[in-house]
């Protein structure tokens, strides 16, 4: 074999092995939990996580689903001079796979190859499951739905500064359970700093307000708000030494919306506790 042969032929086999290590899973990224395989002839080409985002998931008829909560997207490529698995095949594989983790199928595409998506619960939290065909490549992605945790509140100042200027003020990061007055470990910040406010001037009085949003009937959510309005007074008094006579509940149940009780979004801001000053 002549040394330009020779050559050439190092070359060649240089490419070939330059594409099959480019063709390795990305760094870090795995199949999802919940399909723990995938299409034959694929690779992982890169993956998404966020702790917390949002993703439309696609609907038969408009508009799109938004889910809200982590999310995880794996993309998958297939390799080069490998045949392509068509898209019914990939829709249907994963059609099947989503029923047998005990998903709901909420959709897919007329022609059932280019999208199906379901929802599974897991550890007792629904999960949005979307698999996507694409030209050469397909994508998993899947929505945990949980709130966002809420770690930025206003400081006792801002409180301070609002009931002044407005005469009340709504308070971000008091979060209760769900239809129940009991506060949640994370509200401890946000009553904090309403407690700090209170020391910081002894001459102030506040009505601490409850509201919710239009789930439910008027006389639930009348009670259910003046019952977490009372709360928060009692960890101001129990846990922050705030005297009682300084703080009254009062619940405006629905009556008081600052957004759209019509959309999850709109009701999540209607449900909130306001400082009102006295």
């Amino acid at each position: 074999m002549t040394t330009r042969k020779i050559f050439f032929l190092a070359i060649s086999l240089l490419f070939v092995f330059s594409a099959a290590a480019e063709q390795k899973d990305y760094a870090g990224c795995k199949d999802p939990a919940l399909f723990p395989n995938r299409m034959p002839g694929y690779f992982i080409q890169k993956c998404e996580h966020q702790d917390f985002g949002f993703y439309e998931f696609y609907t038969v008829k408009p508009p799109k689903k938004r889910v809200e909560g982590e999310v995880n997207v794996v993309y998958y490529r297939v390799f080069d001079k490998q045949p392509e698995r068509s898209g019914l095949e990939v829709v249907r594989n994963y059609e099947n796979a989503m029923k047998k983790i005990g998903a709901s199928i909420q959709g897919k595409d007329p022609h059932q190859t280019w999208w199906v998506n379901g929802i599974a619960t897991i550890d007792g939290k629904p999960v949005w499951v979307q698999a996507e065909k694409g030209n050469g490549f397909y994508t998993v992605r899947t929505v945990k739905v949980q709130e966002m945790e809420q770690t930025i509140v206003a400081d006792a100042a801002a409180f301070s500064k609002d009931l002044k200027s407005a005469g009340h003020v709504a308070v971000g990061g008091i979060y209760f359970d769900t239809a129940s007055a009991t506060l949640k470990p994370e509200s401890a910040a946000a009553i904090q700093e309403i407690a700090k406010m209170l020391k910081s001037e002894p001459g102030l009085k506040v009505y601490i307000v409850g509201h919710t949003d239009t789930v439910g009937n008027v006389d639930s959510n009348l009670k259910l708000s003046r019952d977490r309005a009372e709360s928060v007074i009692q960890a101001l008094v129990t846990k922050h030494g705030i005297q009682a006579a300084r703080l009254r509940s009062f619940g405006n149940g629905p009556f008081a919306p600052v957004a759209s009780n019509a959309n999850e979004d709109g009701r999540a801001l209607n449900r909130r506790v306001e400082l009102v000053l006295q």
